[in-house]
């Protein structure tokens, strides 16, 4: 039998402690039998670890990771804290044995901390993404997917994606049928549309307050439903195009052209979560010139189709509120800014 191991470290996130767990518990071979022998073991001599509003108590030492035909490395409340000692030892004791190593959400931070991942693509939650490329230069992190399967190490996003990792492993090691069977226990779907980018609020970039750009920024953004042209936006800014152009790379680090882009893509999920108008309609409103180039530049950003993006955050009938587009700016999307 496949054996799973959970390290569960203080502080341990506790949904990313348990839907390993019950992931894995819940696979069940064609004949009935359990796909997976689950364990969960901690460095420490008592076994305790705390997990927030309670204290878990792991039966196993960290001699079982040399036992596991996977390891499963939770997210924890402090993350960038030093590994336990012997921790790292075993970790990479195990993925020299051939081990299959998988990070929660913040867990690849205590991933990294192995230098496993080391020349590898990775990620995590969206959330500390730049954190995580940042203290380790040499992973390649992509912080729009839910996750990524590098064969031997895996690693996902926050929350939810560990079940759409965890289902991707029951998939790999039993096939669709017993993965098909363990999403249905988990109440979710064998795979979900779109990444990890349909939870990000995309924000515009931002310009530091006072700067030159920020009346012309807001003007974009108020007219972003208009066929604006370079020439139009530069006479606004009373510039040249030239000078505009540069004066968006110093302080909102993009192109004139790039932040409309993201203004209109803002203000269409905006529309999605918050109207029943078609797509076809949103189109007009945020300035694409067709409902196809809508669709492609709203996927190239989001990372999901403007349908798929409305079941996923749309409630209810959801009636419009705010202003129309071309009468000020909308507020802040509001239920994409829950991470996956």
């Amino acid at each position: 039998m496949h054996t799973v191991v959970i390290l569960a470290l203080d502080g341990v996130i506790p949904f990313d402690l348990s839907a390993p767990i019950d992931a894995f518990g819940w696979a069940r071979l064609p004949d009935g039998r359990e796909a997976y022998r689950v364990r969960v073991c901690s460095p420490y001599p008592s076994g305790e670890v705390s997990a927030g509003a309670f204290t878990v108590r792991a039966p196993y030492g960290v001699e079982a990771l040399a036992e596991a035909d996977t390891i499963i490395l939770p997210g924890v409340r402090q993350p960038r804290d030093p590994l336990p000692d012997g921790v790292a030892e075993a970790l990479r004791a195990a993925a020299a044995n051939g081990t299959r190593i998988a990070s929660i959400c913040v867990g690849a931070f205590l991933f990294a901390a192995t230098g496993l991942l080391d020349g590898l693509r990775a990620t995590t939650h969206w959330t500390a993404a730049r954190e995580l490329a940042e203290r380790h230069p040499g992973i390649t992190v992509d912080a729009n997917v839910l996750y990524v399967d590098n064969g031997q190490f895996l690693t996902s996003a926050g929350a939810a994606a560990a079940l759409d990792m965890c289902l991707h492993m029951i998939r790999r090691d039993h096939g669709s049928a017993v993965a098909a069977q363990a999403a249905r226990m988990s109440v979710m779907p064998l795979e979900r549309e779109g990444g990890q980018a349909q939870f990000i609020v995309h924000d515009l970039p931002p310009a530091p307050s006072g700067a030159t750009l920020e009346p012309v920024l807001r003007w974009m953004e108020e007219h972003c439903a208009r066929d604006l042209t370079l020439d139009e936006i530069a006479d606004r800014a009373g510039m040249s195009t030239r000078t505009l152009n540069r004066r968006f790379r110093e302080q909102a680090g993009t192109t004139p052209l790039q932040w409309l882009h993201r203004a209109r893509v803002r203000r269409a999920q905006y529309l999605l979560e918050t109207t029943a108008h078609s797509v076809e309609r949103i189109a007009a409103q945020t300035g694409f010139g067709s409902p196809t180039a809508f669709r492609e530049r709203f996927r190239k950003v989001v990372g999901t189709s403007p349908q798929g993006y409305r079941r996923a955050f749309r409630s209810g009938t959801a009636p419009r509120v705010g202003p129309e587009p071309g009468t000020g700016t909308a507020p802040r999307p509001g239920p994409a800014a829950q991470a996956g």
